[in-house]
């Protein structure tokens, strides 16, 4: 594989690769870059398949850190069936990437997150329980992922989402988004009304 594009200061870089490394794992074989950021202040990593320099209409996943879902397999999300969903596609794939964002619980982080699911508890919604503690609907940023996706050569993606805001998110910061692939998990009666209110209240395409 080549070596990532140089940005014009790499010293003054706000996002840079730590550390690359192979990652053979159950989804399939991949590269693992483990970038760090300074302008969020947090390491985050690009699972890819294959050779991503002027790769043009990669399909790539932007997958936002969630421990109670990716790890511990948390039924009250569709978190970990997505991002399962994604490395299973994109191991299948000639080349592919998977950017993984540690912006806990759209972005207000893991105590928060709890906090948010005991007012879920009591009948909130999950954005009636952001609003409750004083955060908007979602505090997740692009910005990251976008120089990520900059950073290893990456032209133009077909980005795996139903969320519109991603699609604005990458288009915005400068990667273009030549088209959309569909990512809708089955839902369960634990999370069927969080992904109603995805639907309904933040516009995501399910």
């Amino acid at each position: 594989m080549k070596t990532m594009r140089k940005t014009q200061d790499n010293i003054h870089a706000l996002v840079s690769v730590g550390a690359r490394a192979r990652l053979p794992s159950r989804f399939g074989d991949f590269d693992v870059y483990a970038f760090e950021s300074v302008i969020d202040g947090k390491e985050h990593a690009v699972i890819a398949r294959g050779e991503l320099e002027g790769a043009t209409d990669l399909p790539v996943r932007i997958h936002s850190e969630c421990f109670t879902g990716d790890v511990m397999g948390s039924l009250r999300c569709d978190c970990r069936d997505q991002l399962e969903a994604a490395l299973t596609y994109i191991g299948g794939q000639e080349r592919g990437a998977v950017v993984y964002l540690r912006q806990e619980g759209r972005g207000i982080g893991l105590v928060n997150k709890i906090r948010a699911y005991a007012l879920q508890e009591q009948g909130m919604d999950t954005v009636e329980a952001n609003h409750a503690l004083g955060f908007p609907d979602d505090m997740r940023r692009y910005d990251v992922a976008a120089e990520m996706l900059r950073q290893l050569g990456v032209e133009s993606v077909h980005l795996i989402t139903n969320n519109p805001n991603k699609l604005r998110g990458l288009a915005e910061h400068g990667i273009e988004v030549t088209g959309r692939i569909p990512h809708v998990m089955r839902a369960n009666h634990h999370n069927s009304f969080y992904l109603e209110t995805k639907r309904a209240k933040s516009g995501h395409l399910l």
